[in-house]
């Protein structure tokens, strides 16, 4: 899991952010890419693509509006990038983090 030293974000408060990962299946549940992005004032967890596990390494490109609080500003940010599958034990919800990231990521305005 990586995520990638450059990320994006827009006038409208829209955040990119890419990386790598690569993990295996393990089953049928499925599995996800988690970010969040922190900056000076501002913290916002913004979800992420569903992941392919087939060994292989991929790419991953995630674009977040959030649509409440504070925008996040260009410069430089936290960026936390998980790949967290989603099971259950018994019938309760079972996530099991399989890989992280962190690093301070640039985020750059997009040219219009």
């Amino acid at each position: 899991m990586t995520v990638n030293p450059t990320g994006t974000v827009a006038k409208d408060g829209t955040i990119t952010l890419s990386g790598t990962y690569r993990c295996k299946a393990a089953g049928p549940a499925p599995v996800f890419i988690s970010t969040s992005v922190r900056g000076e004032e501002v913290r916002q967890e913004l979800g992420g693509p569903a992941a392919r596990c087939d060994g292989a390494r991929h790419t991953w490109v995630h674009h977040a509006n959030p649509r409440s609080g504070p925008r996040m500003r260009p410069g430089p940010a936290e960026v936390d990038a998980t790949l967290l599958r989603l099971g259950t034990r018994g019938s309760l919800p079972a996530p099991t983090i399989l890989a992280t990231d962190r690093h301070t990521v640039d985020l750059r305005p997009v040219a219009v």
